[in-house]
């Protein structure tokens, strides 16, 4: 796993959170954030593992907060022009529901083709595969089960397994006894912590037993949060992790 931002929708110093699961040669991004493309390359820099969107074609958008799909757009016109082809979208049916004419049809339901404009439809741009609730869901290698968090909007963590090990991710969540239940099943923990009703207080992480802890990395963190002394280890832009 490449982690390629740790940040929120305000940050000054970090990318916004995202992340690229790699297995067998498969990679799966976790969330869009804005200038994609630059984050894929700086964030390979340290490991000397950078990763070119040609090889990232299948997107899971855990929820249609600017911060977690702004950069869809600029992808799919690029797969478009460029790679000739769509984008596999993977989200959940209230995502799906939303994003086309929430998010994305006023820029792109019109195409010019040098003669004539061209209507366009989500179809056009994209393979969708749904995320289901109550069952999981294969996307190559990766077998995905979701849990619905208490956010603003509808919005999913997720527990993905690969090669028998599993990672948890919250996504955006206020603290939750359910979903830590639900994340507990992974090797490796991600979980948000961030200011406001809708998010994780750090002090209500520090209450989970130890065992949860140590397997626990932080994400989504405002730029106040102070790294050096968290207990719970933040991830880092830039940083690979085997997930063991």
């Amino acid at each position: 796993m490449l982690v390629l931002g740790v940040g929120d929708a305000f940050s000054e110093f970090h990318n916004p959170s995202a992340l690229l699961l790699m297995y067998d040669g498969f990679c799966l991004a976790i969330d869009c954030p804005d200038m994609y493309r630059k984050i894929l390359r700086q964030a390979g820099k340290p490991t000397g593992t950078y990763v070119p969107l040609e090889r990232v074609d299948h997107f899971l958008i855990t929820h249609i907060h600017g911060d977690h799909v702004n950069g869809l757009e600029g992808i799919v016109f690029y797969k478009h022009f460029f790679e000739k082809k769509r984008v596999k979208l993977i989200a959940s049916a209230q995502v799906l529901s939303t994003i086309w004419q929430k998010r994305l049809e006023g820029s792109m339901n019109t195409l010019f083709d040098g003669i004539r404009f061209v209507n366009m439809i989500l179809g056009d741009y994209f393979d969708i595969i749904p995320l289901a609730w109550a069952s999981a869901t294969t996307v190559g290698p990766f077998k995905i089960r979701t849990y619905p968090t208490r956010h603003h909007i509808t919005t999913s963590a997720i527990l993905v397994e690969a090669g028998g090990r599993k990672l948890g991710y919250s996504s955006d969540t206020t603290f939750d006894p359910k979903l830590i239940s639900f994340l507990n099943e992974a090797d490796l923990i991600i979980h948000e912590t961030n200011v406001g009703p809708a998010h994780t207080p750090y002090a209500s992480l520090l209450q989970l037993p130890e065992e949860i802890r140590k397997k626990m990395r932080l994400i989504h963190y405002p730029d106040a949060f102070r790294v050096a002394t968290s207990k719970i280890s933040p991830l880092c832009e830039g940083e690979l992790l085997h997930v063991k």
